[in-house]
């Protein structure tokens, strides 16, 4: 009997730096509401109100409670070298003088992410988080919208996050990278 030869398939990941040319010569627009996660785009989903509301809630108590303590970044890019630049929800950046001006911010500079889910939970528990485990992010909540309930990661691994706690209500909760600087979460779920 004979063997019959599959064709291998090759995929080419593209890096950060195609996916920024893919911007300047227009096949990606600025309004395009994509992302790159370890070498391909992704579509994200609309923007719902319960989404946004929670979003824009996470940002007042977060910048109340942080002032100058951090740069609270709402849905921008952060780049995970070399094939990845996903725009979390939120994240918890170092401050820095020129605001990120001179480049979106690298693993290093991210004390916290949050993402806020509703429509993609598996998608941001299960390529997301370990994404942001792989790189290093030190601490990671995800919101369930439906379930109400807030999933705290931490200790990042090769493999992934090797802690995570589920608050259902979540109460007051300060990042672990600024521990004398908590968060009233109560009310975030209404």
């Amino acid at each position: 009997m004979a063997t019959i030869a599959t064709p291998v398939t090759t995929r080419h990941r593209l890096t950060v730096a195609d996916f920024h040319r893919m911007a300047d010569v227009g096949i990606l627009q600025e309004d395009d509401r994509v992302e790159l996660i370890e070498g391909e785009i992704i579509d994200m989903a609309p923007i719902g109100s319960g989404h946004a509301g929670t979003v824009m809630t996470l940002n007042r108590l977060l910048a109340r409670a942080l002032g100058d303590l951090a740069i609270v970044l709402v849905q921008s890019p952060v780049v995970l070298p070399e094939h990845s630049e996903p725009e979390p929800d939120l994240a918890l950046l170092r401050p820095r003088q020129d605001f990120y001006r001179s480049g979106h911010p690298l693993p290093a500079d991210i004390l916290l992410i949050i993402e806020v889910a509703d429509t993609r939970l598996a998608y941001d528990r299960d390529v997301k988080i370990p994404l942001y485990a792989r790189h290093s992010i030190p601490e990671v909540w995800l919101v369930d919208l439906e379930d109400r309930r807030l999933h705290v990661y931490t200790s990042p691994s090769a493999s992934g996050y090797l802690e995570c706690r589920i608050l259902a209500p979540p109460g007051m909760l300060a990042p672990a990278e600024l521990p004398g600087c908590p968060v009233d979460l109560s009310g975030l779920f209404p």
